[in-house]
């Protein structure tokens, strides 16, 4: 049984992976943080999600807190991440990490808490986005060199980021297979007369609409034909899933950093 807890427990992706964590027969629930200024602290976590007691109790998340559970998970913001890793770094505690839109120092600040933690970072825990990965770079490597190559996501209004993490980690997928560098073939602003289209380039467009939970789709064009991958997501329920079963396989880890392909054994 994997003790787990949950950062931000208050938000919807926090109480997502509160219903997923209590459904999972290998996890326990066993900690619940949130702000200071939180006006749910104190409540079970069962309340949040409509449910009977569980035993839980919302606290704030102070770092005596990081304790009561083996493996923490952080789906919260950016701001918010680089206090998490240095209060589990402190106590020996594993990670796993949704956060999108962090920066390549606090890239390189997981590399280096990976020395002391084990961690699981992704941008999307979906089992379908994780094999999409796999099928983008076998299509990429095999007509990826003459087909023109987009990549259009849709997400909710109030995502803060664009392109998504998961469009980002498809364009790497994509890369991969062509065996290029992703920097050097994203085409991310289109504005204005911007001319043809450069050969070998890689597409992305965002779209920011209503209450969309997710939306991916990669586009392999060429003359004649054109081959279309795309997943979509209806409940974020999938997503917390995917992080509470990375939680309990991480469990097992001592150290090192790791994203859901190797989770699924995709690697």
């Amino acid at each position: 049984m994997t003790n787990i807890g949950i950062f931000g427990a208050n938000g919807r992706m926090g109480r997502r992976l509160i219903e997923a964590g209590i459904d999972y027969p290998e996890a326990k629930v066993a900690a619940a943080s949130v702000r200071a200024t939180s006006t749910i602290i104190g409540a079970d976590v069962g309340e949040l999600i409509g449910i009977e007691n569980y035993g839980t109790s919302v606290k704030e998340g102070t770092s005596s807190l990081i304790s009561e559970a083996d493996v923490w998970i952080d789906f919260t913001l950016p701001e918010a991440l680089d206090n998490h890793v240095a209060q589990c770094v402190k106590h020996g505690k594993n990670m796993v990490i949704g956060v999108t839109g962090i920066s390549e120092q606090q890239k390189e600040m997981l590399k280096k808490a990976s020395e002391s933690i084990a961690i699981v970072y992704a941008t999307n825990f979906s089992t379908g986005v994780n094999l999409m990965h796999r099928l983008l770079e076998i299509a990429a490597s095999t007509m990826g060199h003459t087909a023109d190559i987009e990549i259009v996501e849709s997400h909710h209004k109030y995502k803060k980021d664009a392109p998504s993490g998961t469009a980002l980690s498809m364009g790497e997928a994509i890369a991969k297979g062509l065996n290029v560098n992703l920097a050097d073939v994203a085409e991310y602003n289109r504005n204005g007369i911007v001319g043809e289209r450069k050969q070998g380039s890689i597409g992305f467009a965002s779209l920011r609409a209503g209450d969309i939970v997710g939306e991916h789709t990669a586009l392999f064009a060429d003359i004649g034909e054109r081959l279309e991958i795309t997943h979509k997501a209806t409940d974020r329920l999938t997503f917390a899933k995917g992080a509470i079963r990375a939680a309990a396989w991480l469990s097992k880890k001592e150290n090192g950093l790791f994203d859901m392909q190797d989770v699924l054994n995709f690697k």
